[in-house]
């Protein structure tokens, strides 16, 4: 056995999930099938190799599939044998015994993540990296055949290229997981909408002719607060159904920056109160995204920010362009967030706030997974906590 463990980057970039998708905030089973094509066809290119495959799971289907490439030239037998070309796990021809090959009788329970494992095979050389899931009977991995043995320098390259699969994969799975949610707290919601929605309007209408017919004081004063009460369920109301709801997004261009200034000012009374200053940059950046969702994005983690930081502490707001995309970080100087925290605080209900509804991140992170982002968040080396998401330009 052989293992490889240097790190190396990927010499392509992956495809961002299609727009027409039927589920926009989940990368599809195409886009997964994209990258996985693409980072055969590089192995295929960079190394000596008689054929190489990955097989990954289809959240969609639930199935597993295969995508391969060969080098039919490359096989002093190819003029005699089917080439291989399989685009699923069950179906393609093969030559010399990679059908076999494909049966997974070799396959280990214990095959260990990122890792290169040789295997003995006849007549030539094979190479396993595990990129996913390791069971037997789901395994996510890439598949190499060679006539001669890969060099270091070869195993890290295909190393690299498994790594950044991995990363991919667990992203698209990340993304359906959240999918999953949204989904079945909408169909909570849809059925629910309608059993308090009415009646809280009514609430706030006889709430309002108390308070009309009632003298100045207590009374009325509590009428008040009955009407506020009821404008306040409502308001929470309104956010569940956000939440659950499919995005209907306007998309057009707008300046980042006019963006986060609108939000800032909207948060003005209470910095002022906390004699906080929010930071930013003063350049403007032109991003393609539903400027009325975004500003609720900026609402809820500046929001977030200003709740956590200190007396006359300061909140950055810095966003970097990097190609295709923008990367924006939103930093506090507060306590910082537990690691238990940090595992589920994009979790609907979830929260730390006193008299928060746990759904300001979640509806954050359903606008960005929405615009085809992703958002997270960690702690910073010097204190308090940050959160950063990705915009397509």
């Amino acid at each position: 056995m052989k293992v490889a463990t240097q790190k190396l980057t990927a010499q392509f970039h992956l495809p961002l999930p299609s727009s027409k998708s039927n589920s926009p905030s989940q990368l599809s089973a195409i886009d997964v099938n994209k990258t996985c094509k693409q980072i055969i066809q590089q192995l295929a290119t960079l190394l000596p190799t008689l054929a190489v495959w990955t097989v990954y799971q289809d959240l969609d289907t639930g199935e597993r599939q295969l995508v391969s490439e060969d080098s039919p030239e490359r096989s002093p037998s190819a003029q005699a044998t089917p080439a291989f070309r399989a685009s699923s796990f069950t179906s393609g021809q093969s030559y010399l015994d990679f059908l076999s090959l494909q049966q997974e009788n070799w396959l280990l329970e214990d095959l260990p993540l990122l890792e290169i494992t040789e295997l003995t095979v006849s007549e030539y050389h094979a190479y396993v990296c595990c990129v996913g899931d390791q069971s037997s009977t789901a395994a996510e991995y890439i598949f190499i055949c060679t006539y001669e043995p890969l060099s270091t320098g070869q195993q890290q390259l295909l190393l690299g290229n498994a790594q950044i699969l991995s990363q991919y994969l667990a992203m698209y799975k990340e993304r359906s997981r959240h999918v999953a949610e949204i989904a079945s707290l909408a169909e909570t919601l849809g059925r629910a909408e309608h059993q308090l929605r009415n009646p809280l309007a009514l609430i706030n209408l006889y709430a309002e002719n108390l308070r009309l017919g009632l003298p100045s004081g207590c009374l009325q004063e509590q009428a008040i607060l009955i009407r506020q009460t009821a404008d306040e369920l409502s308001s929470r109301l309104t956010d569940l159904l956000y939440y659950g709801q499919r995005a209907k997004l306007q998309i057009k261009q707008h300046d980042l920056l006019t963006i986060v200034s609108q939000s800032i000012k909207g948060l003005q009374p209470w910095l002022e109160q906390k004699e906080l200053q929010i930071r930013y940059p003063d350049k403007p950046v032109s991003v393609t995204v539903d400027s009325w969702q975004m500003k609720q994005v900026f609402d809820n983690l500046l929001t977030n920010a200003v709740h956590f930081s200190p007396q006359g502490g300061t909140v950055s707001c810095n966003w970097h362009v990097y190609g295709h995309e923008v990367l924006v970080e939103i930093c506090d100087r507060g306590s910082g967030i537990s690691e238990e925290d940090l595992k589920q605080i994009f979790k609907p209900y979830y929260t730390q706030r006193l008299g928060g509804t746990g759904l300001g991140l979640a509806i954050a992170q359903k606008i960005i997974l929405d615009h085809q982002g992703n958002l997270w968040a960690e702690n910073m080396p010097e204190g308090g906590a940050q959160f950063s998401f990705t915009l397509p330009r």
